[in-house]
């Protein structure tokens, strides 16, 4: 069973998507959505610095416009993905790339849904100084304790050893300075604040009155929710879970157990590829991985997708 997953922010880099313009059509429609949104993407992919990109109102749909472009390579429409694809997930801001490959929202909307998100939620952040911070190795049982001590909250549960830590610059500052115990290395993020904290309370309100505007269909292919790992199959359920996930911790370790449950042989990672499938690596041996990091790896993503059909 193949898998497609989308990177949540952080991912970005500059001139990530330069490649992918040369793709027939590529250009047209990122035009089409900096127009309806009101952001350059053309140019926040190709020219912009680090700096810039790093901005949530900018990242957000910046990530969210890759993984739509990368995916609908493969599948052009959600009848298509759902032919070929048993699960999809998207980490964090990524849920909403997911919820448009899955037939949930139109891509459209997902644009206009993330541009309001990221938003809000540069907004929310502006309030504090804020920000994240990446905890590689160390024992979960000794990590959210510490964590807990110094006043942080564990933000994305991700898995293979892996927690991402968020709160004010003075906790971030102090846990770089005291590591859990058996913790190997505190990587600071790049993004603007503490995401899926409390922090971003403010931002839910934002985002809830945003997507009452849209409309949402129940999802065409499974689709596993950040919150719990469970399968949504309610579009309703979905777009609920999509507001309050902005203030609610990440559990991306459950949303692999629950592929794992469903059988996954195969995970392809929606561009800018790469977080995701080093994750699933090593919390999902002998399932086979690929990232979409340029054009030149759809053909290989086409022959994984051929190989599975074919199981």
């Amino acid at each position: 069973m193949l898998v497609l997953v989308a990177p949540g922010q952080g991912a970005q880099t500059p001139g990530f998507l330069i490649p992918w313009l040369d793709l027939p059509g590529v250009e047209d429609r990122l035009r089409e959505w900096s127009d309806a949104i009101d952001l350059d993407l053309v140019h926040y992919g190709t020219k912009a610095t680090e700096d810039e990109i790093r901005d949530t109102a900018v990242a957000q749909p910046l990530l969210v416009a890759a993984s739509l472009i990368s995916a609908r390579q493969l599948f052009a429409t959600a009848d298509d993905f759902a032919a070929r694809v048993g699960a999809a997930a998207g980490h964090s801001v990524g849920e909403l790339a997911a919820a448009a490959l899955t037939g949930s929202i139109s891509d459209g909307a997902a644009m206009t849904l993330v541009r309001r998100r990221g938003q809000a939620m540069a907004e929310a952040a502006a309030v504090n100084e804020t920000g994240m911070a990446a905890l590689l190795g160390g024992d979960e049982a000794v990590v959210l304790p510490h964590l807990e001590k110094l006043g942080l909250t564990p933000a994305n549960v991700n898995g293979a050893g892996q927690i991402v830590a968020a709160g004010t610059a003075e906790q971030i500052a102090a846990l770089v300075e005291d590591k859990p115990e058996g913790t190997r290395r505190v990587v600071p993020l790049k993004v603007a604040g503490a995401f899926h904290t409390h922090h971003m309370a403010p931002a839910v309100a934002a985002l809830d009155s945003a997507a009452a505007e849209l409309s949402f269909a129940d999802p065409r292919t499974r689709y596993v929710s950040n919150k719990d790992g469970q399968v949504v199959t309610s579009g309703g359920d979905l777009v609920q879970r999509l507001v309050g996930q902005v203030a609610n911790p990440v559990r991306w370790d459950r949303c692999m157990e629950t592929f794992k449950e469903l059988g996954v042989t195969a995970l392809i990672e929606a561009a800018p590829g790469g977080t995701l499938t080093g994750l699933a690596k090593r919390a999902l041996p002998g399932v086979k991985t690929l990232a979409l990091k340029t054009p030149d790896d759809l053909e290989a993503a086409r022959e994984l997708i051929a190989a599975v059909s074919a199981e």
